[in-house]
């Protein structure tokens, strides 16, 4: 459930702030008859989103990924020209500003939808990919991932409706367009450096070798390289100018500077302030909220959980016995064996709740390989994928079960075959 929440947020957090700029930027500057140029280019880059995420994962048909490539580049030219306008007309009041609110207004527009079409698509598409075991789309699997998926969507919405009301409201109007400018000038720099990946390996139309040289390309290496190490740090920066927005908003509005004839008056400039304030903090508890997600939450989720240690075991001729009594605990037991060919074989073991009965299998999967089984507050997890084990069905094949491992019960001993474990060192190679 939380890695879909952080996955969500991290996938959309930029594109979500952008867009939410520039729709204030253009309410505040051409008035809502521009703004309806706006939520066209929203609504048309989520209708795409939402269609090129169903053909993609309903369908064979496939994306080519040269299209990644033109979007970079329409992000960075529609941002240079959208910025250039917006200092074209930074001096033009009235009638005037409005009447010739059209073309940055349209740029604009053009500018939200392809931030939305870069983004949006990937998010869409996480339910199609949930693991849910085999249980299908009505599985308590299925819907705890929908649920962190639905609540990072629904956290961005509150974070968008507050940092537009304070962009919309400040007294310094010049701010949200330095922040929008700020950021989406460092995003489109991240996009110009991604828009060089292909060159990379394969730029055959600039009469480039296939093969990257180092020497010969080290510039556009360096870019390419730079984005890949440094992703996370344009998000950073762009967490840190709505922080310098909401933090300035809040400021304006500790004390009255407005002039009023009479104590109503004062009254209610009184009270717009601490309705602008409590915008102020609520938008900077849904960034700090996104910014855990995007760091701890990210960090406890794809921590790196360390396998228990093998237990012993006795060999009997072709046989490994495991005394019974010391696996009968409930809890998992994890076993090792070398094979022949120098590679260590991992098995489970945990006796069933409620059963006589044990279940082993393999310390891998056919969906997740060799990453293991851990245990935790009693559940049988899987290292890779976080799905929580059904107890009952270790032993039996499919979905993220372990690999069935066959047994015998003998003299209070569980004995496991050493073929069958040679059998299976193709999972460990």
């Amino acid at each position: 459930m939380s890695k879909y929440i952080w996955m969500v947020i991290q996938d959309l957090f930029v594109a979500v702030t952008l867009v939410t700029l520039i729709h204030a930027v253009t309410r505040d500057r051409f008035g809502k008859e521009r703004l309806r140029i706006h939520w066209c280019g929203i609504a048309l880059g989520i209708a795409s989103s939402v269609a090129l995420a169903v053909v993609k994962n309903t369908t064979n048909k496939i994306v080519s990924s040269r299209l990644n490539h033109k979007i970079y580049i329409g992000i960075v030219l529609l941002t240079a020209a959208y910025l250039l306008l917006m200092y074209v007309y930074r001096e033009r009041k009235g009638k005037t500003e409005k009447a010739g609110g059209i073309l940055p207004s349209l740029f604009g527009a053009g500018l939200s939808f392809i931030w939305i079409f870069y983004t949006l698509p990937g998010s869409i598409a996480y339910p199609f990919t949930f693991n849910t075991m085999g249980n299908g789309y009505l599985s308590w699997y299925f819907f705890q991932r929908l649920i962190g998926w639905a609540l990072a969507f629904l956290i961005l919405a509150v974070y968008a409706k507050l940092l537009s009301e304070c962009a919309l409201s400040m007294k310094k109007k010049s701010l949200p367009l330095i922040i929008l400018a700020v950021t989406a000038s460092v995003n489109a720099f991240y996009c110009l450096c991604r828009f060089f990946a292909p060159w990379v390996n394969r730029a055959k139309w600039l009469n480039w070798p296939v093969q990257f040289e180092k020497d010969r390309h080290g510039w556009a290496y360096a870019l390419v390289r730079f984005s890949s190490d440094h992703a996370m740090d344009f998000i950073w920066i762009t967490a840190a100018a709505v922080f310098v927005l909401a933090v300035f908003f809040f400021a304006e509005n500790t004390r009255i500077t407005d002039p009023y004839d009479n104590p109503a008056q004062r009254r209610k400039l009184r009270a717009r302030n601490r309705k602008r304030r409590r915008e102020a903090v609520g938008s900077l508890i849904f960034l700090a909220v996104c910014v855990v997600s995007m760091s701890a939450v990210k960090a406890y989720d794809m921590r790196e959980v360390s396998l228990s240690e093998p237990e012993t075991y006795t060999v009997e001729d072709d046989s490994i016995l495991v005394p019974m009594d010391e696996v009968s605990d409930g809890h998992l037991h994890r076993f090792e064996y070398r094979t022949k060919n120098d590679v260590n074989v991992r098995w489970i073991v945990v006796k069933k709740p409620g059963s006589a009965s044990f279940g082993t299998g393999l310390d891998a999967c056919e969906v997740c390989g060799n990453a293991g089984y851990y245990e935790n507050n009693g559940k049988v997890i899987c290292k890779r994928c976080d799905v929580v084990m059904n107890i009952n069905t270790i032993g039996f094949k499919g979905g993220c079960n372990p690999i069935p491992l066959s047994y015998e019960v003998r003299d209070g001993n569980l004995v496991f075959a050493i073929g069958d474990l040679e059998a299976g060192e193709k999972e460990f190679k």
